[in-house]
């Protein structure tokens, strides 16, 4: 599993607890150890500035003293999940949401209909976001397994397939219809979203959206488009891979993003700013 900055649109416990009831939605989960919630509570809320750890390579390392991570969906339990709750973290589920994956377990649930061409990435395929009849099922089995295993929060992945080459004659009006879908199914479950990248249509999407996550917005001079999440109290969870942190740290501390320093095989290894 590595980093997404290739798809670009053409166009200590106590305190990590008392950080986290500062950035919350006004309903908190339950005492339940796997901090399940119903969709009739409030989802929570990320502020600014929180720091966090993103790792998608393999099962989940909980050394980062941070209050935020962010894992595969897939590859982690919910003992895992569990395991950071009882360190006091919240926990984000990694989920594509625009590309097939031949070493999923639910691959053969997409009709071959749904899948474009290659996305750059070794067993993916773009997916037809205009069917959603066909993906909305699938979408929701996914995010159901994320609310069962207990996870707080959902990071959907490859929510700007409008901006690439598809295989399909996709439209930024196309995108916006699924990626609203796709923060409802989520709501739905009681879950968080954050809207990954697809920095042109933040201003229709912000609403929708809890939080935002970014690679590289500062190698390619954006991350200014990420201030209408910043301005609604949303944080933004930023990455970069070849920029040094002399080079965005001063700027993202500015304009209050959680940034640092990440391989792009989005392993353990992190430097925040």
């Amino acid at each position: 599993m590595s980093g997404r900055a290739y798809v670009r649109a053409a166009l200590p416990a106590a305190l990590t607890v008392a950080a986290l009831s500062g950035c919350s939605g006004s309903a908190e989960r339950s005492a339940d150890p796997h901090g399940t919630t119903s969709p009739s509570r409030a989802v929570w809320k990320p502020r600014p500035g929180l720091a966090w750890q993103w790792q998608l390579d393999g099962r989940v390392d909980a050394s980062a003293d941070v209050p935020v991570y962010d894992i595969d969906g897939f590859e982690n339990s919910a003992a895992d999940v569990a395991r950071l709750h009882r360190a006091g973290k919240k926990v984000i589920c990694y989920v594509n949401v625009g590309a097939w994956e031949d070493f999923r377990p639910d691959r053969d649930a997409f009709p071959h209909s749904v899948l474009g061409v290659p996305n750059g990435w070794a067993g993916e395929r773009w997916l037809d976001i205009r069917r959603l009849n066909v993906l909305r099922p699938i979408m929701e089995r996914r995010f159901d397994m994320c609310r069962d295993k207990g996870f707080d929060a959902v990071e959907p992945d490859l929510v700007e397939g409008y901006g690439n080459d598809t295989g399909f004659p996709l439209t930024a009006r196309d995108q916006l219809g699924y990626n609203r879908m796709i923060a409802a199914i989520a709501h739905e479950r009681g879950l968080s979203v954050g809207l990954k990248n697809d920095l042109p249509q933040i201003p229709q999407l912000v609403d929708h959206f809890d939080f935002a996550v970014n690679e590289e917005c500062a190698q390619y001079d954006e991350c200014g488009e990420l201030s209408p999440f910043i301005a609604a109290g949303k944080a933004v969870f930023h990455v970069e891979y070849t920029e040094p942190r002399s080079g965005f740290c001063a700027e993202s501390r500015r304009l209050k993003l959680s940034s640092m320093l990440k391989e792009p095989e989005l392993g353990v290894w992190r430097r925040p700013c």
